[in-house]
């Protein structure tokens, strides 16, 4: 029987350097189902400081996979920072536009609106309310 050619190293590298990648893209795009942190939140969440946003600014509070934006006239929108192409958790906010890691899609902060495909439905909006100067969060109502 003829002897098998060994794998080269960069063929050894390669594999092992894809697999755990393929893990973090499964785990990335799943939603929060994995009983860790819910997709959104399902009771009121306080987020911080009502200071820390300023009018015509979004904030992203990854750990609660929200978004806050404030309008120049100081009303309050919050949007889960769920994807809604994939699933996947949104972790880039540049200005206003929430920008997806797992395929592109772009979403408006202060509108929840796709401002780049591929996703094609708009962010779910949640319920948001400064109380006694924090900004709190929750299931739409």
């Amino acid at each position: 029987m003829p002897a098998r050619p060994s794998a080269s190293r960069r063929t050894v590298l390669r594999g092992a350097a894809l697999t755990p990648v393929a893990g973090l893209a499964l785990t990335a795009c799943s939603g929060g189902g994995d009983g860790g942190t819910p997709a959104t939140p399902t009771a009121p969440v306080d987020l911080g400081a009502e200071s820390e946003l300023a009018k015509g600014a979004a904030k992203l509070y990854r750990d609660q996979n929200v978004v806050v934006s404030r309008a120049e006239n100081g009303d309050l929108k919050a949007f889960s920072s769920i994807c809604t192409h994939a699933g996947c958790a949104i972790n880039k906010l540049q200005g206003t536009t929430l920008i997806c890691p797992c395929h592109g899609s772009e979403f408006d902060a202060t509108t929840g609106e796709v401002v780049q495909a591929p996703a094609t439905v708009p962010l779910k909006e949640l319920s948001v309310e400064a109380k006694d100067g924090k900004i709190v969060a929750g299931p739409a109502a």
